[in-house]
């Protein structure tokens, strides 16, 4: 007795203590911290929340009504006025926008690493606040072309890719379990679904100053649209903040102390929170993981579909259903309100149940049912029902892919690889909506429509394909064949325990199965 009973208080005793320095168990809790307590970390993370998602949001925000206006001055006028009615103009202006969007990512990525984001994306967006205004005074259709290109060169430099990879996932996702990142993306992602809502109101507005000046209404629409975009410019060169590394240097945000348990937390969630100097062959050389490449074309595909609607709903709205001018800029709105109740709705869901290709494949499936009523339908509201679904599903497939991709990816490098070829595929995607959406097929696009059918089907061929991988992969860590166990962080080894993300393990050998394997792993996964 006198034995059990010291041998229970050996073990109260031991209790007592901190018990997390016995194999330190607790290093490996996303929430725990040696310095600051778990009601602090809240408070420094809500910071973070207000500060950086505040200004990536309004960046983004006016990043896309700047690119995307040009289908808002169309039907205001500048079709006529700049000549863009002949052959493939227009269709040409909106895809020469794409060519150095994609070509000057990789290098602009680069830069923004070396120099920080606040100084050098604060400026781009003032420079191109200037080029806005100078689209207002262009006087033919090759010098909006140019305009264009410089817009496109610029806007590369603060893609939105770009600010969630380079600046939010640092700082915002990696703040938070991996389970509640989709949410993360959605809110950063809702407020572009309210300036695209917003884009069509704001401009039927500003081109109620048609004749001020001598100047016709939609030149209005790009000079004071330029003028708000550089008022933001400027907030971002004061409010923009830096890596996480570097973060205590930008203006009242975090102390060094602060900076240094955001590199702790990142570190216990996916162990990649210290910045690594720049190597072109450590950056290429997750380029052989084929599922990298999978998530890129399913950005490319989701991007098609966004891009078309934007450059082209409002013509499709004024010349194939008939709608006035004021209408055709307006309807666009309750579209993308819509768009945004699906978007947060999946993204509940999706971080609720620990699901991501399911939400995919979801909103794959609304395109597919909103694009042929849209083009193919005869009744305006047949149509313009088609439009809700359409607008909704592209426009939630955005995050929801994203964060498909966050939960499914390890390691700075393999990250950054991902991160830059999901930016240039989505800029690829605004080529193909350019090319498919053709001038002389308007108003009703129809080769456009089945290509951004096309897209969702290969969507709906992908996701499964990877899933299935992904769970394969899951099974084979559990049983723990041919594993590397440590690089299988807490958070996400807890996700793919109930099915939902990949586990961040690294096989060794070949990385695929055997095709008959495959086959019937995909059969199972379909029958259960």
């Amino acid at each position: 007795m006198t034995n059990a009973s010291s041998d229970r208080t050996d073990e109260k005793d031991w209790g007592n203590e901190k018990i997390e320095d016995v194999g330190r168990p607790a290093l490996n809790d996303i929430d725990y911290d040696e310095e600051y307590t778990y009601q602090e970390q809240r408070k420094i993370i809500h910071r973070i929340d207000r500060r950086l998602v505040t200004m990536t949001g309004l960046s983004y925000c006016i990043s896309l009504m700047d690119r995307t206006n040009l289908s808002m001055a169309a039907v205001a006028g500048m079709t006529k006025d700049l000549a863009l009615d002949v052959g493939y103009r227009y269709s040409l202006v909106v895809l020469m926008f794409f060519v150095p969007y994609v070509i000057f990512q990789p290098p602009m990525t680069v830069i923004t690493r070396k120099l920080g984001p606040t100084y050098f994306l604060g400026s781009i967006i003032v420079a191109w606040a200037a080029i806005m205004v100078g689209m207002g005074f262009t006087k033919n259709w090759k010098d909006m072309l140019v305009c264009r290109i410089l817009l496109g060169l610029l806007e590369a430099g603060i893609s939105t890719q770009l600010l969630l990879s380079r600046l939010c996932v640092p700082s915002v996702q990696l703040l938070t379990r991996t389970d509640d990142v989709q949410k993360r993306f959605s809110v950063f992602y809702l407020i572009g679904c309210v300036a695209s809502a917003l884009s069509g109101i704001l401009a039927f507005g500003l081109m109620q100053a048609d004749g001020r000046e001598g100047l016709e209404g939609w030149r209005w629409i790009f000079i004071l649209e330029g003028v708000i975009t550089g008022v933001i410019g400027i907030l971002a060169l004061v409010f923009l903040v830096d890596f996480p590394d570097r973060a205590y240097k930008s203006w009242k945000f975090l102390t060094e102390k602060e900076c240094a348990f955001i590199v702790r937390r990142i570190n216990r969630d996916r162990s990649d929170g210290d910045s690594e100097p720049f190597a072109l062959k450590r950056f290429l050389k997750p380029a052989l993981d084929l599922k990298i490449w999978g998530f890129a074309v399913i950005f490319l595909c989701v991007t098609a579909v966004t891009y078309a609607i934007a450059y082209f709903l409002p013509i499709i709205l004024r010349e194939g259903m008939g709608f006035g001018i004021g209408a055709s800029q307006c309807l666009v709105a309750p579209p993308y309100g819509f768009a945004g109740i699906v978007m947060f709705a999946g993204a509940w869901v999706g971080d609720k149940y620990r699901v991501r290709g399911a939400i995919v494949v979801f909103n794959a499936l609304l395109c597919i049912l909103g694009l042929p009523m849209m083009g193919f339908a005869t009744g305006n509201a047949t149509r313009y029902t088609g439009v809700f679904f359409a607008v909704a599903g592209s426009n939630a497939n955005i995050p929801a892919t994203m964060a498909y991709q966050a939960n499914n990816i390890r390691g700075q490098w393999t990250r950054a690889l991902s991160s830059a070829t999901l930016v240039g595929f989505g800029g690829i995607g605004g080529i193909v909506s350019s090319v498919a959406f053709r001038s002389q097929d308007a108003p009703e696009y129809r080769p456009g429509m089945w290509t951004t059918i096309a897209c969702n089907l290969l969507i709906l061929a992908i996701v499964p394909a990877l899933s299935v991988w992904f769970w394969y992969c899951n099974k084979q860590a559990d049983r723990g064949f041919g594993l590397d166990r440590a690089s299988t962080s807490p958070s996400t080894k807890d996700a793919a325990e109930n099915g939902s993300a990949y586990a961040n393990i690294t096989l060794s050998g070949n990385p695929f199965p055997r095709v008959s394997f495959i086959l019937l792993l995909a059969a199972r996964v379909l029958c259960t």
